[in-house]
């Protein structure tokens, strides 16, 4: 599955890097429809995600009902992303 967005940054003290993007409500409902076979437990979702010239691995988090895109520090880096930016997310997931 491919999806692509636009959000804004936002900050959680969570795990580090503490910028995450919020996948939107659509989107996150298209994730929920293949959390099951797309988790590898605790209902985090492996993810290849793309900002702006940046691809990079990660894992969904599910917050609130939907899911977090966390930012990794050197993607912040490269592209310049801070709390508050607007940032393009594409993101590539596989069912297992």
């Amino acid at each position: 599955m491919d999806l692509f967005f636009t959000a804004t940054t936002i900050e959680w003290r969570g795990p580090a890097p503490f910028v995450f993007a919020r996948v939107p409500d659509e989107e996150a409902d298209a994730i929920a429809s293949i959390a099951r076979e797309a988790t590898y437990g605790w209902g985090c979702i492996p993810v290849v995600a793309r900002i702006g010239g940046t691809d990079f691995t990660t894992s969904l988090f599910p917050r609130d009902g939907g899911y977090l895109v966390p930012v990794k520090v050197a993607v912040q880096r490269a592209e310049q992303v801070a709390v508050g930016d607007e940032v393009e997310v594409e993101l590539h997931l596989e069912t297992r």
